[in-house]
């Protein structure tokens, strides 16, 4: 399960993303795409194309934690604008979306 308290801060990837790539090719995302630490106690959000599916990239201290959220029914709200890059959000915007 998901623990989000210790992180300080969440970030949406605005837009659609692969979510084939793993760890390490969303980590260099965070980093590259965003100018952001991917090793900072944030929790970074990614959504697919259908919007039916999320990742979420999470540094532990000693490891990267990767979740991965599937929906039988519906669709995940997600801000579509790839321009825009990350997008923060609070704790309680994450609860609600997810």
């Amino acid at each position: 399960m998901l623990n989000e308290s210790d992180a300080r801060r969440v970030y949406l990837a605005c837009g659609s993303t692969d979510l084939r790539k793993s760890i390490d090719a969303l980590a260099a995302l965070v980093k590259e795409g965003f100018d952001l630490d991917p090793f900072s106690p944030c929790l970074f959000v990614f959504c697919n194309r259908d919007r039916d599916k999320i990742k979420i990239l999470e540094w532990d201290n000693n490891g990267f934690w990767l979740y991965y959220r599937r929906l039988e029914r519906g669709r995940f709200m997600w801000p579509s604008d790839p321009g825009i890059g990350a997008m923060a959000i609070s704790r309680r915007e994450l609860r609600w979306l997810l």
